[in-house]
Order: structure tokens, then C-alpha cells, then sequence
């Protein structure tokens, strides 16, 4: 289902292909997992330092290293000469994404939904998606990138500018759209994130890079990257079935309250994706930037999200569980996505 690359490896394009269905299976072995075995799943949550789960962290390491390794470091003084993609990130992932994630948590969980939830539980689950509105994706955007066959270089440069606007953006938004005044960013969680899916893999990708082109040009880097491509699609899957099994007890236990949260999030996925695609189409963006300029504001910072609702709310409230329940969502939504961005790449001219 996505179609993504025709490796030379022909068994890892056919894996690929069929992507979408190891995903399917990989949520509900962690389901199952995760009733069956909660104390392993429960020891492993517990591996963390500042909200960030380390086993995950290292997972997503695994995805994350192999894009970095495509990063040509000669070409980000060119990344301004091509500012469209940039400007649709920034305008998409801060001047509408948080605002528009607000006024649909509002009209489902104080409106549509109003017999369904007490009053109390819906305030919780509006914070919660608003946290989740407010904090775009930092890691997991350069696997759906490389899934595309985006520009590595040009995400780099996306992720970054995000990165930097969340610093000074992200406490103001969220405080405005909370009426909470006294939000203190979890700089613990922020920096080690950034640090472990970011600045590590970029380094090790770097030095990767430097000694590949020294061996063979660029054959070599093509080479290198397909061998280790099964390590960050292994990568992909061991994360969902971790995910999906640290929630497993609560999504059986409580499957209308999942889907409840989930109706809001889909629709603000799906429109934001939408919203920054057709906006890339209609401005020629080439599809090797705009299917990822659509896709990073798509996809969430949920380590970010859950710490700060854990901070305000607490571990056990509505608003901790809306965005968890963002996270199980995220890469099914995701992957249908990057299925649809690679079906329609003829509509926008090439990279």
C-alpha cells in the first residue's frame, strides 16, 4: 500500500509495498502483548528519563539514522534558494494546526459529544488535543519523508525551523488556548528529544556520510542504505507494537472513550495534511519537499504533549489519555498518507 521505493533489494520493496498490513499486525500484536504480559510492558515503560521512553528513543534511532545518511550538508546553504516549503510549514504547523485542532475539540467534545462525555472528562480531553495541535512532529517525520522519497536535506532544514519556533511558541500558544498561565515547558523532555531523534542521528549520519564518499561516491551511500533499510522498517513496527502494548489494558478497557478522542484527531490529521498538500500543489512546489512539508504537520511531538499533560493534569487524567490516544493513531493515519502522497507525486513537478 505504500509504494514507497524500488529498492534494489527486491524482497525489501515487496515488505514495503505491504507496509500498512506489518503495521496492522504489529497493533495488535501489541494489543495482545499487552494485556497478556502487562508487567513486561510495564517495566518497560518505565524506562525513561524526562517523559522520554528510552527503548522507544532507541527504536526510533534505528529509523531515524539511515535517513540522516541521505543528509548532503553541502546543499543546506541552497535550502533558501527553494523558501516555498518553509513558508507552508511554518504558516500550516503555527498559524492554523493549534487553532483548528482547539475549535474541532470544542465542537466534538463540548458539542456533538456532549451526551456522551461529562462536562469535567471533555475539558480534560480538549487539553489534551490542544497539546497535542501545538507541538509538531520532530523524529518521525524522516521516516515518512524517506517513505516519499523526500528530500532528506530540505526535512532537516523543516524539522529544525519547527524545532526552533517550539521553543518560543509553544508555551504561549498552548497558554492562550488553555487559559492556563503558569505552563513550564518540560525543557528536560524538549532538549533529550530533540537531542536523541535529531542532533545524534545527524551526527552519526554525518560521520557515516564523510566515510562512504570516501570509499565510493555515492553508489556507496545508495548501497549502505538499502542494507540497512530493514533496520528501520524492523524499527517502525517494534515501535507500534511497544506503543500499542503500554496502552493495551486501557484501549480494551475503554474503547469508546478511545474512539471518542480518536474522531477529532482523524479529522485534524487528514485536514491539516490536506491543507498543506493542495497549498504545495497550487504554489509547484516540487513533491520531494511538499509531500514532506505536508506530512510534518500531520504527524505530532507526542513525547512533548504527554509530558506536559502529565505536568498540568496529571499521570491518570483525560488529558494524558487524549494524548496517548494521539500517538496510537498517528501511524495508521500516517501511513495511509504517505500511501496517498506517493500515488499522486505527478501532480507536482520533480525535485
Amino acid at each position: 500500500m505504500t509504494d514507497t521505493s524500488k529498492a534494489t533489494n527486491a524482497g525489501l520493496g515487496t515488505f514495503e509495498r505491504w507496509l500498512s498490513l506489518w503495521v496492522a499486525l504489529a497493533i495488535g500484536a501489541g494489543l495482545i502483548l499487552g494485556n497478556l504480559v502487562p508487567s513486561l510492558f510495564g517495566a518497560l515503560a518505565s524506562l525513561e528519563v524526562a517523559k522520554v521512553n528510552l527503548p522507544v528513543a532507541v527504536l526510533i534511532w534505528a529509523m531515524v539514522y539511515p535517513m540522516m545518511v541521505g543528509v548532503d550538508f553541502g546543499s543546506l546553504k541552497h535550502v533558501g534558494d527553494k523558501p516555498k516549503g518553509l513558508v507552508i510549514t511554518v504558516i500550516v504547523n503555527w498559524l492554523i494546526k493549534p487553532f483548528t485542532m482547539a475549535a474541532l475539540g470544542v465542537l466534538f467534545f463540548e458539542v456533538i459529544f456532549a451526551d456522551l462525555i461529562p462536562p469535567d472528562d471533555a475539558q480534560a480531553y480538549l487539553a489534551g488535543v490542544i497539546l497535542l495541535g501545538a507541538a509538531p512532529c520532530t523524529a518521525m517525520v524522516f521516516v515518512w519523508s524517506h517513505l516519499t522519497k523526500g528530500d532528506p536535506t530540505y526535512t532537516l532544514v523543516q524539522v529544525s525551523v519547527n524545532d526552533v519556533i517550539m521553543v518560543f511558541a509553544f508555551a504561549p500558544i498552548v497558554a492562550i488556548l488553555l487559559g492556563v498561565t503558569d505552563i513550564t515547558v518540560p525543557w528536560d523532555t524538549l532538549l533529550l528529544s530533540v537531542g536523541l531523534y535529531v542532533v545524534l542521528p545527524l551526527i552519526a549520519g554525518y560521520i557515516t556520510r564523510r566515510r562512504l564518499l570516501a570509499r565510493g561516491d555515492e553508489p556507496a551511500i545508495d548501497a549502505f542504505k538499502s542494507r540497512v533499510q530493514p533496520f528501520s522498517i524492523f524499527g517502525l513496527l517494534a515501535t507500534v507494537v511497544l506503543l500499542f502494548g503500554f496502552q493495551g489494558e486501557v484501549i480494551l478497557d475503554r474503547p469508546l472513550i478511545i474512539a471518542l478522542i480518536a474522531v477529532p484527531l482523524l479529522i485534524q490529521s487528514y485536514g491539516i495534511f490536506f491543507v498543506a498538500y493542495f497549498a504545495a500543489r497550487l504554489w509547484r512546489v516540487p513533491f520531494n519537499v511538499a509531500a514532506p512539508c505536508a506530512l510534518i504537520g500531520t504527524s505530532n511531538f507526542f513525547e512533548l504533549a504527554v509530558a506536559v499533560a502529565i505536568s498540568l493534569f496529571g499521570l491518570n487524567s483525560g488529558a494524558a489519555l487524549a494524548t496517548v490516544v494521539g500517538v496510537l493513531v498517528e501511524v495508521p493515519v500516517m501511513l495511509s498518507l504517505v500511501a496517498f502522497a506517493n500515488r499522486t507525486r505527478h501532480w507536482f513537478p520533480k525535485g
